[in-house]
Protein backbone atom coordinates (compact mmCIF):
# COMPACT_ATOMS: atom_id res chain seq x y z
CA UNK A 1 0.00 0.00 0.00
CA UNK A 2 1.39 3.38 -1.01
CA UNK A 3 2.24 5.79 1.76
CA UNK A 4 0.27 9.05 2.06
CA UNK A 5 1.81 12.44 1.41
CA UNK A 6 2.03 14.80 4.35
CA UNK A 7 0.46 18.10 3.21
CA UNK A 8 0.04 21.36 5.14
CA UNK A 9 -2.56 23.75 3.68
CA UNK A 10 -2.06 27.45 4.39
CA UNK A 11 -3.46 30.60 2.86
CA UNK A 12 -1.98 32.29 -0.21
CA UNK A 13 0.05 34.67 1.92
CA UNK A 14 1.69 31.90 3.87
CA UNK A 15 0.08 32.92 7.15
CA UNK A 16 -0.60 30.63 10.08
CA UNK A 17 -2.46 28.74 11.42
CA UNK A 18 -2.69 26.03 8.76
CA UNK A 19 -5.92 24.28 7.85
CA UNK A 20 -6.96 21.81 10.55
CA UNK A 21 -8.99 18.61 10.29
CA UNK A 22 -11.32 17.09 12.84
CA UNK A 23 -10.56 13.71 14.44
CA UNK A 24 -12.72 12.13 11.71
CA UNK A 25 -10.69 13.81 8.97
CA UNK A 26 -13.31 16.43 8.07
CA UNK A 27 -12.72 20.10 7.27
CA UNK A 28 -14.70 22.47 9.48
CA UNK A 29 -16.61 25.20 7.62
CA UNK A 30 -18.17 27.80 9.92
CA UNK A 31 -20.57 30.62 9.08
CA UNK A 32 -19.24 33.57 11.04
CA UNK A 33 -21.52 36.11 12.68
CA UNK A 34 -19.54 39.06 11.35
CA UNK A 35 -18.03 40.17 8.01
CA UNK A 36 -14.39 39.18 7.34
CA UNK A 37 -12.24 41.39 9.57
CA UNK A 38 -9.54 41.80 6.92
CA UNK A 39 -11.99 42.75 4.15
CA UNK A 40 -11.20 46.19 2.72
CA UNK A 41 -14.76 46.63 1.43
CA UNK A 42 -17.12 48.35 3.85
CA UNK A 43 -20.80 47.40 3.67
CA UNK A 44 -22.85 50.46 4.62
CA UNK A 45 -26.32 50.19 6.19
CA UNK A 46 -29.08 51.17 3.77
CA UNK A 47 -32.62 52.40 4.50
CA UNK A 48 -34.86 54.24 2.09
CA UNK A 49 -38.55 54.73 1.37
CA UNK A 50 -39.91 53.63 -1.98
CA UNK A 51 -40.51 57.00 -3.65
CA UNK A 52 -41.90 58.46 -6.86
CA UNK A 53 -38.39 59.25 -8.17
CA UNK A 54 -36.50 56.32 -6.66
CA UNK A 55 -34.41 58.58 -4.42
CA UNK A 56 -34.67 59.69 -0.80
CA UNK A 57 -35.69 63.15 -2.05
CA UNK A 58 -38.92 61.90 -3.64
CA UNK A 59 -42.41 61.54 -2.19
CA UNK A 60 -43.08 58.34 -0.23
CA UNK A 61 -46.82 58.95 0.13
CA UNK A 62 -48.37 56.12 -1.87
CA UNK A 63 -51.93 57.42 -1.44
CA UNK A 64 -52.19 58.38 -5.10
CA UNK A 65 -54.64 57.90 -7.94
CA UNK A 66 -53.16 55.24 -10.20
CA UNK A 67 -56.45 54.22 -11.82
CA UNK A 68 -55.91 56.15 -15.05
CA UNK A 69 -52.13 56.50 -15.10
CA UNK A 70 -50.28 53.91 -12.99
CA UNK A 71 -47.92 55.46 -10.43
CA UNK A 72 -44.64 53.63 -9.61
CA UNK A 73 -42.78 53.96 -6.32
CA UNK A 74 -39.32 52.47 -6.35
CA UNK A 75 -35.76 52.26 -5.10
CA UNK A 76 -33.29 52.74 -7.93
CA UNK A 77 -29.65 51.76 -8.34
CA UNK A 78 -26.86 54.17 -7.39
CA UNK A 79 -24.13 55.34 -9.73
CA UNK A 80 -21.22 54.49 -7.43
CA UNK A 81 -22.50 51.71 -5.12
CA UNK A 82 -24.07 48.27 -5.40
CA UNK A 83 -27.29 48.14 -3.36
CA UNK A 84 -28.66 44.96 -1.80
CA UNK A 85 -32.25 45.26 -0.56
CA UNK A 86 -32.70 42.49 1.98
CA UNK A 87 -36.10 43.33 3.44
CA UNK A 88 -39.02 45.69 3.13
CA UNK A 89 -41.57 47.04 5.60
CA UNK A 90 -45.11 47.90 4.47
CA UNK A 91 -47.42 50.16 6.48
CA UNK A 92 -51.09 50.73 5.65
CA UNK A 93 -53.05 52.62 8.32
CA UNK A 94 -56.80 52.94 8.01
CA UNK A 95 -59.56 52.85 10.63
CA UNK A 96 -61.61 49.68 10.27
CA UNK A 97 -59.00 47.72 8.30
CA UNK A 98 -59.85 44.06 7.69
CA UNK A 99 -58.03 41.22 5.94
CA UNK A 100 -60.37 41.13 2.94
CA UNK A 101 -60.02 44.90 2.37
CA UNK A 102 -57.14 47.13 1.27
CA UNK A 103 -56.73 49.24 4.38
CA UNK A 104 -60.44 49.78 4.91
CA UNK A 105 -61.19 50.22 1.21
CA UNK A 106 -63.03 47.60 -0.81
CA UNK A 107 -60.51 45.11 -2.26
CA UNK A 108 -58.77 46.74 -5.23
CA UNK A 109 -59.59 45.94 -8.84
CA UNK A 110 -56.04 45.97 -10.22
CA UNK A 111 -53.97 46.14 -7.03
CA UNK A 112 -50.39 47.13 -6.30
CA UNK A 113 -47.88 45.46 -8.63
CA UNK A 114 -44.50 44.38 -7.26
CA UNK A 115 -41.66 44.06 -9.79
CA UNK A 116 -37.92 44.09 -10.43
CA UNK A 117 -37.14 46.31 -13.42
CA UNK A 118 -33.97 46.39 -15.49
CA UNK A 119 -32.70 47.30 -18.96
CA UNK A 120 -34.81 45.46 -21.50
CA UNK A 121 -37.45 44.04 -19.22
CA UNK A 122 -39.29 43.56 -15.95
CA UNK A 123 -39.75 40.55 -13.70
CA UNK A 124 -43.19 40.62 -12.08
CA UNK A 125 -43.01 39.37 -8.50
CA UNK A 126 -46.73 39.94 -7.82
CA UNK A 127 -49.06 41.20 -10.54
CA UNK A 128 -51.49 42.90 -8.17
CA UNK A 129 -51.85 42.91 -4.38
CA UNK A 130 -55.55 43.63 -3.92
CA UNK A 131 -56.22 43.21 -0.20
CA UNK A 132 -54.46 43.28 3.17
CA UNK A 133 -54.23 39.50 3.45
CA UNK A 134 -52.22 39.26 0.23
CA UNK A 135 -49.38 41.26 1.83
CA UNK A 136 -49.07 38.61 4.56
CA UNK A 137 -49.24 35.82 2.00
CA UNK A 138 -46.36 37.43 0.10
CA UNK A 139 -44.40 37.70 3.34
CA UNK A 140 -45.37 34.17 4.45
CA UNK A 141 -46.37 35.50 7.86
CA UNK A 142 -49.30 35.00 10.19
CA UNK A 143 -51.73 37.84 9.41
CA UNK A 144 -52.45 40.37 12.13
CA UNK A 145 -53.92 43.85 12.17
CA UNK A 146 -52.82 46.24 14.91
CA UNK A 147 -55.99 47.50 16.57
CA UNK A 148 -55.60 51.16 17.49
CA UNK A 149 -59.24 51.74 18.35
CA UNK A 150 -59.54 55.05 20.15
CA UNK A 151 -55.93 55.92 19.35
CA UNK A 152 -55.95 56.35 15.59
CA UNK A 153 -56.28 54.25 12.46
CA UNK A 154 -55.84 50.48 12.55
CA UNK A 155 -52.53 49.43 11.03
CA UNK A 156 -51.44 46.72 8.62
CA UNK A 157 -47.68 46.42 9.13
CA UNK A 158 -45.93 43.68 7.16
CA UNK A 159 -42.22 42.77 7.17
CA UNK A 160 -41.12 40.95 4.01
CA UNK A 161 -37.75 39.19 4.08
CA UNK A 162 -36.53 39.17 0.47
CA UNK A 163 -33.57 36.97 1.41
CA UNK A 164 -36.00 34.23 2.46
CA UNK A 165 -38.41 34.93 -0.40
CA UNK A 166 -35.77 34.52 -3.11
CA UNK A 167 -33.22 32.26 -1.37
CA UNK A 168 -30.41 34.81 -1.61
CA UNK A 169 -28.84 35.78 1.75
CA UNK A 170 -28.24 39.34 0.55
CA UNK A 171 -31.69 39.91 -0.97
CA UNK A 172 -32.21 41.72 -4.28
CA UNK A 173 -29.17 43.33 -5.93
CA UNK A 174 -29.34 46.65 -7.75
CA UNK A 175 -26.21 46.93 -9.89
CA UNK A 176 -24.36 50.21 -9.65
CA UNK A 177 -24.63 52.53 -12.64
CA UNK A 178 -27.55 50.54 -14.07
CA UNK A 179 -31.30 51.10 -14.50
CA UNK A 180 -32.12 48.36 -11.95
CA UNK A 181 -34.95 49.19 -9.58
CA UNK A 182 -37.34 47.44 -7.22
CA UNK A 183 -40.84 48.81 -7.78
CA UNK A 184 -44.35 48.91 -6.31
CA UNK A 185 -46.83 50.32 -8.82
CA UNK A 186 -50.19 51.69 -7.65
CA UNK A 187 -52.83 50.79 -10.26
CA UNK A 188 -56.01 51.92 -8.47
CA UNK A 189 -57.34 55.07 -6.80
CA UNK A 190 -55.82 55.28 -3.31
CA UNK A 191 -55.81 59.08 -3.05
CA UNK A 192 -58.83 59.09 -0.71
CA UNK A 193 -59.90 56.85 2.16
CA UNK A 194 -56.51 55.67 3.47
CA UNK A 195 -54.68 57.40 6.32
CA UNK A 196 -51.16 56.10 5.61
CA UNK A 197 -49.51 53.97 2.92
CA UNK A 198 -45.76 53.73 2.52
CA UNK A 199 -43.00 51.13 2.11
CA UNK A 200 -39.39 51.15 3.34
CA UNK A 201 -36.48 49.10 1.99
CA UNK A 202 -33.56 47.92 4.17
CA UNK A 203 -30.22 46.41 3.20
CA UNK A 204 -26.60 47.30 2.55
CA UNK A 205 -24.57 49.26 0.00
CA UNK A 206 -21.06 48.33 -1.12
Amino acid sequence: MAEGINVKVIDGGGKNPPLKLTREGAVNVAVQTHPPLEDDITALPFRQYFTDNGLSTGSNDMRVDGSTVNVPFYIRSQQDKVTFIKSISVEIADAGAKFNLFGALTALTNGVEFSFDYVGGSEIIHDGIQDNLEWYRLANRVPTIIDLSGGGADAVVVFIDLAVLFGNPFGVRLRKGSSDKLTFTVKDKLSTGITTFNIIGYGIQI
